[in-house]
């Protein structure tokens, strides 16, 4: 993928790590004049499905007429995915022109008081000063990386602090149980701050409710929501859920009609608390309307065989859901999964799932540098049970053979990692 120089100036803070911690971040806004205290934030963290989730309320907001923001991490094909305004990504004139004013503040910053930022900070600055300079009714703000002391957790007054899962990923920064996991996400909930969670997890329930009743949040989990679900296809689902009914959502799989509730319920419940002024009208159009690219994706021409389909499913509790999502879609069909993934995730725990979806794969790797060989992967899932694992290291290859062998196959799934996706989904669009 071609880079801009705002994204190779914004990647020379790489090397600095992703450190956790607001000192930095609160330093570096200071010098920008605090544009995140004028935005009106929503913030949501999460292991899985706050990218769906930020979506919904994304599109809701700007259905019912208001200027909205959305920050989100990572992108798939281009970084300015990171940064959208009412429908938009950012330019990359404006990307160029906000990376140039935020690292002229670096520059300020380093000589005051001899810190660098990270790159996720840098870019946090770059969306917050963004947001505020368009005059944003209000920002949806996705957590990078945990919660507590992610970059994004600058924003002291968030409209909400929804939290959509605990699960087990980035053990290496967060904590090796549910409950130190649970910790860091909980880490953004502010004094008074509505809660709202999706969480299911009785472990980590126990953590955020401590944490909401402890800082005085009115709090409410969704998880206890009665989700009807009439149909489910590759188009979307039609489901009950808050006293609304046949809600359609174009995104599909279970998790999609939990995730589209808790996003409905957050914007209701602030619609009720006066925050917002929304019509039921706004929910069911906003909902519908709502796309997230790599979530169970359907990239070939419906109808046709075999379907192909792209998922971020990433860790354990992402595969799972791939898993539940398959068996429902496809139940009978013949899969072909095409994968690959980081070495620091829980590999073992992925292809467990995957494997009780298929026992036919194509093996590739994720182009980055925490990349598993595929080699090793290929040996694991045959070591596992699995009757193919052919080993493509890289994507183009990956593809190339699966198109080869696909004729046999009722769908094609690929999966593993983002950043595998983000370029099969390239390498397929330009096909």
């Amino acid at each position: 993928m071609i880079k801009t120089k705002a994204e190779e100036k914004i990647h020379e803070f790489e090397r600095f790590g992703n450190v956790l911690g607001l000192e930095r971040m609160n330093k570096i806004l200071e010098l920008l004049g605090n544009p995140h205290e004028d935005l009106k934030i929503i913030h949501v963290a999460g292991t899985n499905g706050k990218g769906s989730t930020c979506r919904y309320m994304y599109s809701v907001l700007q259905e019912a007429g208001y200027k909205t923001g959305l920050y989100t991490s990572p992108f798939l094909e281009k970084f300015n995915e990171r940064i959208e305004f009412n429908g938009q990504c950012i330019s990359d004139e404006d990307l160029s022109c906000y990376t140039d004013r935020v690292l002229a503040q670096v520059e300020r910053m380093t000589e005051i008081c001899n810190q660098k930022p990270t790159e996720f900070e840098v870019i946090t600055a770059i969306a917050l000063l963004y947001f505020k300079e368009k005059n944003c009714d209000y920002v949806i703000l996705e957590v990078g990386l945990g919660g507590i002391g992610d970059s994004t957790n600058v924003c002291q007054k968030p409209l909400a602090s929804v939290i959509t899962s605990v699960s087990m990923d980035h053990m290496d920064r967060l904590g090796n149980t549910i409950e130190d996991i649970a910790r860091e996400k909980a880490g953004i909930i502010k004094e008074s701050c509505p809660v709202l969670t999706s969480v299911k997890n009785e472990k980590a329930l126990e953590i955020i409710r401590e944490t909401a009743k402890r800082k005085n949040c009115p709090y409410i989990e969704t998880a206890k929501a009665e989700v009807n679900i009439h149909r489910e296809n590759l188009d979307g689902i039609c489901f009950d859920a808050l006293n609304l009914k046949n809600l359609e959502i174009s995104m599909t799989g279970r998790h999609q009609a939990e995730n589209a509730t808790l996003a409905a319920a957050t914007l209701l419940y602030l619609d009720k608390e006066g925050k917002i002024e929304l019509s039921e009208d706004d929910i069911y159009k906003g909902l519908k309307k709502a796309k997230q690219h790599g979530r169970l994706e359907v990239v070939s021409d419906m109808g046709n065989k075999p379907v192909i389909i792209i998922d971020g499913a990433h860790n354990i509790d992402g595969a799972e859901a791939l898993k539940k999502a398959v068996k429902s879609l496809c139940p009978e069909g013949r899969i072909l999964l095409v994968t690959g993934m980081l070495k620091d995730k829980d590999y073992e725990g992925i292809i467990g799932q995957f494997l009780e979806i298929t026992g036919d794969f194509i093996v590739t790797e994720p182009q980055n540098p925490r990349k598993l060989a595929a080699e090793e992967l290929s040996a694991a899932l045959i070591e596992r049970g699995a009757s193919l694992a052919v080993s493509k290291p890289e994507p183009q290859e990956a593809v190339n053979y699966m198109n080869h062998i696909k004729s046999d196959y009722d769908a094609v799934i690929f999966a593993g990692s983002l950043y595998l996706i983000g370029e099969i989904r390239s390498i397929l669009k330009n096909a």
